[in-house]
């Protein structure tokens, strides 16, 4: 039986002849070319970014809830510390690390692990 690897455009090769990437993380990244599979830099941008913004949901909300808390506490200063915070992480996926990356070695560090944790590209 043979096994097909099916890149982002569709196209199809047989795996048994196919140079393959040495990770799965940009998957739906791959593009063909002869018999070579290669990442594809915009498309493996936009997998990045979707990654962020699924790791952020739970901070933005842990944010939320530190904002209501300043809000009943009446401290001004933790309202703005949660407010910048939610800032930060709704600018994320925007970096200009991300942007300027040139090959998915640079993309994978753009990841800001002070503000979103550990890297998943690690």
């Amino acid at each position: 039986m043979t096994v097909n690897i099916i890149d982002k455009d569709g196209n199809s090769i047989d795996a048994s002849t196919a140079t393959v990437p040495s990770n799965r993380l940009f998957r739906n990244a791959w593009s063909l070319s002869g018999s070579t599979i290669t990442e594809d830099l915009t498309a493996a941008k936009v997998i990045f970014k979707d990654k962020i913004r699924e790791v952020r949901t739970p901070l933005l909300a842990a944010q939320d809830v530190a904002y209501m808390m300043a809000l009943e506490a009446d401290s001004s200063d933790d309202q703005t510390t949660a407010k910048n915070a939610k800032t930060a992480l709704r600018n994320a996926p925007a970096a200009s690390a991300i942007t300027n990356a040139a090959n998915i070695g640079a993309l994978k560090s753009a990841w800001n692990t002070s503000l979103l944790g550990d890297s998943p590209y690690a």
